[in-house]
């Protein structure tokens, strides 16, 4: 087995930056999900509930973020330094910093809606799941864990079962993974909760699968919603924790992976 595929998403729910290598930190993949969108009430924003946030397509830079949306010029957003604030990441409220004025009016007109950006300038702040996960781990503003993988095999089997139904097929994308494997049977990830996984050098645990949201049947190019792969997954993957796609990933150390590493299973 080895590493196809690498990504990270610096603004949660925005467009992805896919990488050749990447360091891994205790809280995720270096910049991922460390940058967030939030409404007039401090609350996060989410493609499940607006898709155009796909539209901002963020890459870094050594200063902070480079923002990019179709009709509208590109706005650098050096890293924050202003006092923090509380927002709202799901049920839990997390200090972060905000973007200033200039970043937050550019965000909502691209999105269509009042929008504040901010930046976790402390990626400590937040525990994992305490149920599948030690007290010393953390994330950043990722749904719940610092990493997911994938499966192409898996992918494969998905686009078959649409074939059968006569349905068009769904790229990875749709399912925002950080890592994708290549080289393993269909569903192999399945066996590999409770394991650790190794990418290169570095070590993960695998606490447990991914359940899937409505987030997938958005397609991440043109923003449009449909109904799969949720439908499907829903006949062929479903578990009493949800319909599942990927396994999430919680790093032992710290380190660097490429794609092409070689991928163990201990």
């Amino acid at each position: 087995m080895r590493l196809s595929y690498l990504a990270t998403y610096p603004i949660k729910s925005c467009y992805r930056v896919e990488v050749d290598a990447a360091v891994v930190e205790p809280w995720g993949l270096a910049g991922d999900r460390r940058w967030i969108l939030v409404d007039e009430d401090a609350k996060l924003i989410t493609q499940r509930d607006w898709p155009a946030l796909g539209r901002i397509r963020p890459r870094y830079t050594h200063q902070g973020l480079m923002l990019e949306a179709q009709g509208f010029a590109p706005l650098e957003v050096p890293y924050p330094t202003a006092d923090t604030t509380d927002i709202k990441h799901f049920v839990l409220w997390i200090a972060a910093t905000t973007a200033g004025d200039v970043a937050n009016q550019w965000v909502s007109q691209a999105i269509g809606r009042p929008a504040r950006l901010f930046y976790l300038d402390d990626p400590t702040r937040r525990p994992v799941e305490p149920e599948y996960s030690t007290p010393e781990d953390r994330v950043s503003f990722a749904d719940g864990y610092p990493l997911l993988l994938a499966n192409e095999a898996s992918l494969t089997a998905v686009n078959d079962w649409l074939a059968e139904a006569d349905e068009e097929p769904v790229s990875m994308t749709r399912f925002r993974p950080n890592v994708v494997v290549a080289g393993a049977p269909a569903w192999a990830e399945d066996d590999w909760i409770g394991q650790r996984i190794v990418i290169g050098d570095v070590a993960f645990r695998v606490p447990k699968p991914c359940s899937r949201c409505v987030l997938t049947t958005i397609d991440p190019e043109t923003g449009k919603k449909g109904r799969e792969p949720l439908r499907v997954l829903g006949k062929y993957r479903r578990f009493p924790g949800g319909l599942m796609f990927g396994v999430n990933l919680i790093p032992d150390v710290r380190g660097k992976i490429a794609i092409g590493d070689e991928i163990a299973i201990l």
